[in-house]
């Protein structure tokens, strides 16, 4: 049985697990300690967002994550899927579709206005998944920009 559910506090060495694999397939390096203070900040303080693991036959497969700020662009709330990895043993069984059921469960919930995601431009799968859901490139010319500060 394929299902999505609430991490807490206790999952979070599961989910610093599934984040390393989720990091391994990009060849990025990951430091635990950090992983494991972000899912806890992010636990700790639902106005933030909220975590799912996803489960296939109750084993730990993958999570979904879900991050939530104010937008003036959106006159309210708007949302990422920070996150989302399900294990490549169990893709392609409907993993991902049901912990983004979750997490448009909750936007809708919360009054959440808009949703985003960032997805590699090869892939496909991922693209797809998400098309599914309505999400699609912005067709407006804008790029996004980052900088880090701190850590």
């Amino acid at each position: 049985m394929i299902a999505a559910r609430p991490a807490t506090l206790a999952d979070v060495p599961a989910l610093v697990g599934l984040m390393e694999e989720f990091y391994a397939e990009a060849s990025f390096p990951l430091d635990h300690a950090w992983a494991a203070a972000s899912f806890e900040a992010l636990l700790q303080d639902p106005s933030r967002g909220a975590v799912w693991l996803l489960l296939d036959g109750g084993e730990v497969a993958g999570h979904v994550v879900l991050t939530i700020r104010f937008s003036m662009e959106q006159g309210g709330l708007d949302a990422f899927v920070d996150d989302l990895f399900v294990r490549s043993a169990h893709r392609r069984r409907g993993l991902g579709r049901a912990g983004l059921e979750a997490l448009f469960a909750e936007c809708r919930r919360r009054g959440v206005l808009a949703v985003h995601v960032e997805v590699g431009d090869t892939n496909a799968p991922a693209q797809a998944l998400y098309a599914s859901f309505g999400l699609a490139p912005r067709t407006d010319g804008r790029v996004l920009l980052t900088t880090k500060l701190g850590k």
